[in-house]
């Protein structure tokens, strides 16, 4: 019987443009026997064509259907929900303009006339960005993010990630966000699942390295939640998490023999 994987990539496949030991051949080794892999990161500051290049360059073969990113996830839901002459103002970098451009969906710099306003990571963030959208929300314009992570991890630490962006809006608005697309959203889980792997959730693994994402997703849709210590999460951290993984591993390559 077919089993599904969702990896997570930063921290449970790759650091930066590392690859952690194992990653490829434990990937190569679930195709084999007949299993299917999905890839689904948060990360909003790089192109789905981004993530196929470097899962090829860094030895795992990978096809644009595998990959699933937040700005995809936010554009999908989006072309659902505007109506006509709706207008969403973006937050964020070039990738998700760009993936919401792809999707038809109109962008609009001027706050009285968004709809919506998307929150993801932006590393050129400034107060008039965020005024600009704390405007837009005063006239009524629906909050959404790409992702809630507050870091994201890299070789060596951890940067800011959509987490900073996300609690700048709350702070002004003092509401939280409405939606927010990627993990731990059921959103992603229930696309993922019954569109891409389709397969039961319980015959479903999720695996990653962030108890609040990753393992919240798992455990809120009736995946196996899967955690590697690759990542952001230490096994100190688990003593106190609301969020208990099904299954924890000291990192990927422990996934062939679940």
């Amino acid at each position: 019987m077919a089993k599904g994987f969702i990896f997570d990539l930063d921290g449970t496949v790759y650091l930066d443009n590392k690859l952690i030991e194992g990653a490829a051949e434990t990937i190569n080794q679930l195709r084999e026997r007949g299993d299917r892999v999905v890839f689904l990161t948060n990360k909003s500051v790089e192109t789905i064509n981004n993530y196929v290049d470097k899962l090829n360059r860094l030895g795992i073969d990978t096809n644009r259907d595998e990959v699933i990113n937040s700005n995809y996830l936010a554009a999908r839901y989006l072309q659902f929900k505007l109506t006509n002459n709706e207008k969403v103002m973006v937050i964020g970098e070039k990738p998700l303009f760009d993936e919401l451009t792809n999707f038809g969906i109109p962008i609009t710099e001027n706050s009285k006339d968004a709809s919506y306003v998307v929150l993801g990571w932006d590393r050129q963030f400034t107060y008039a960005k965020l005024n600009n959208a704390f405007q837009a929300w005063r006239n009524g314009a629906r909050v959404i993010a790409t992702n809630p992570d507050r870091t994201c991890p890299v070789e060596g630490g951890q940067v800011p990630d959509c987490g900073a962006m996300i609690g700048a809006m709350e702070g002004a608005t003092g509401e939280k966000v409405e939606l927010i697309l990627g993990k731990p959203s059921v959103h992603a889980a229930k696309f993922i699942v019954s569109e891409i792997l389709k397969l039961p959730p319980e015959q479903c693994y999720i695996i990653g390295d962030r108890l609040e994402t990753d393992i919240k997703m798992g455990l809120d849709y009736g995946l196996q939640s899967v955690l590697v210590l690759t990542g952001v999460t230490k096994t100190d951290m688990l003593k106190t998490a609301l969020e208990k993984p099904s299954i924890v591993l000291d990192s990927i390559k422990g996934v062939v023999n679940l």
